[in-house]
């Protein structure tokens, strides 16, 4: 009787130590292994809910799943005038917004980097010039950034703002009056779980050093943001990033309640290595353009 109890318990601690390890950081950035902790991620009870934006992520552009969940963010409020505003996007091959541009999206793209805003203009030539992207290199501060985008947009109300420079995401944000976004994307900082509240002091000339003085907690956020009219809808896996409506658009249309309670996702940083075939280039969407004649 004993033996067998002590067997079941062997088999029950080996069956959970599996999953807690498949859904652990793969000591190698393996795609197979990732891909593998997202399905188990997204096998939880907590995910299972069909208003759920994470069972729609996937990833074309983005660092994780933002593409999917975007897609999905707009599939159930609709779209205006399919304009995005992106700043802090690196070189522009892995971003939130470059997906968007195969769907005849427009947009502006703001970057600090000279070396990474060359290789874009150099690369997107066509994507440029027809007008479809605008980049702007400049270091972006709470002080400049609405002259930044309104030297580029006509419009104020937009479909899509995204921020990502790596500290002073919510400083800027605030600072924003010249546009008035129907969806948020913006970074926030995974360290702290609700119901900490956390938010680096404004730095102009902040550049991120690997630390944790960044950003801001998601509980923050999602009060800020409340008081913005923006409701919280749900984060990417990775937690890297969190996904704001405007309340006018909410309804009954996302899990609730939206706290970071709710919605909060712990630092995955490992599904950042999460691939969606081969490298990206360039070309794939430049010479798309040509091919649509745009």
């Amino acid at each position: 009787m004993f033996s067998c109890l002590k067997n079941g318990a062997r088999t029950l601690f080996a069956r959970f130590r599996s999953f807690v390890l498949s859904i652990s950081a793969p000591r190698q950035a393996d795609p197979n292994a990732i891909n593998i902790s997202i399905e188990r991620l997204r096998s939880l009870p907590r995910y299972q809910d069909k208003k759920c934006l994470t069972l729609f992520g996937h990833k074309v552009y983005s660092q994780c799943d933002e593409d999917g969940i975007i897609r999905e963010i707009f599939q159930r409020i609709g779209l205006t005038s399919k304009t995005f505003v992106e700043f802090g996007v690196g070189d522009g091959l892995e971003n939130n917004t470059l997906a968007l541009l195969f769907d005849s999206w427009r947009g502006l793209w703001i970057e600090g980097s000279d070396r990474l805003v060359g290789r874009i203009r150099e690369g997107l030539k066509n994507t440029i010039e027809c007008g479809q992207l605008q980049v702007i290199n400049d270091f972006v501060t709470r002080d400049n950034i609405n002259s930044l985008i309104s030297s580029a947009l006509g419009e104020t109300e937009i479909d899509l703002l995204v921020i990502d420079i790596d500290g002073n995401d919510f400083h800027v944000f605030e600072s924003i009056t010249c546009i008035n976004p129907r969806v948020v994307v913006i970074e926030y900082n995974a360290k702290f779980h609700p119901p900490m509240q956390y938010c680096m002091s404004y730095e102009e000339g902040h550049q991120w050093s690997g630390d944790d003085n960044f950003g801001a907690s998601l509980k923050f956020l999602e009060e800020k943001f409340s008081k913005k009219g923006y409701s919280l809808v749900g984060c990417s896996l990775s937690g890297a990033n969190a996904f704001f409506v405007r309340e006018d658009l909410v309804a009954d249309r996302f899990m609730e309640p939206y706290t970071a309670e709710v919605h909060y996702e712990p630092a995955r940083y490992f599904l950042g290595k999460l691939t969606s075939g081969q490298k990206p280039s360039y070309k794939t969407l430049d010479q798309s353009m040509m091919i649509r004649g745009r």
